[in-house]
């Protein structure tokens, strides 16, 4: 019964040895004195050697800026622009699209740890909305990621321009 907790409260810990952090006596890795302490009775335990260490904080999102490009077969402009506008209705941070019959750019702000989140998130984004937003079955054929401060830096030197109509959706 012992060994099945103890596998229970260490699991993820990539077999690391655990000390208590609270109800312990902090004098070593054994099952701290006392009553079990901590949401529902059981105790907090954290890897050993990190007693004088405070918790590590997950790493804040930061944010990037995207630019998705897909292409396909030729579609109805009406109805891609009905599509485009449902996707800018669904998804946060959405900037602006462009759109000809056969491509789009897509641009908006993605909100993610780091730049291979980011991107990960941006090749998914197409493929998810293609039902709910009624997207043309286009590839993704270019996908740019850059964080915040280049994107403002690019702005500022003149390159990376904005695109000549920020919001919304509109046509080349």
């Amino acid at each position: 019964m012992e060994r099945r907790r103890e596998a229970a409260l260490t699991a993820g810990t990539a077999g690391r040895r655990l000390t208590s952090i609270d109800g312990g006596r902090g004098d070593g890795p054994a099952e701290p004195a006392g009553p079990p302490q901590g949401p529902g009775g059981v105790r907090r335990l954290r890897p050993e050697g990190t007693r004088d260490q405070p918790p590590t904080v997950p790493e804040q999102a930061r944010l990037w800026h995207v630019v998705l490009s897909v292409a396909g077969q030729v579609t109805p402009l009406t109805s891609l622009r009905t599509s485009l506008e449902q996707l800018a209705h669904d998804h946060a941070f959405f900037l602006t699209a462009r759109y000809a019959a056969d491509h789009a750019e897509i641009r908006y702000w993605e909100q993610a740890r780091d730049l291979h989140d980011a991107a990960a998130i941006a090749l998914r984004l197409w493929g998810e909305h293609k039902v709910t937003s009624n997207l043309p079955p286009w590839e993704i054929v270019g996908l740019e990621v850059v964080d915040r401060a280049t994107y403002h830096k690019r702005v500022a030197e003149g390159f990376g321009d904005p695109p000549s109509h920020l919001g919304g959706v509109h046509p080349y």
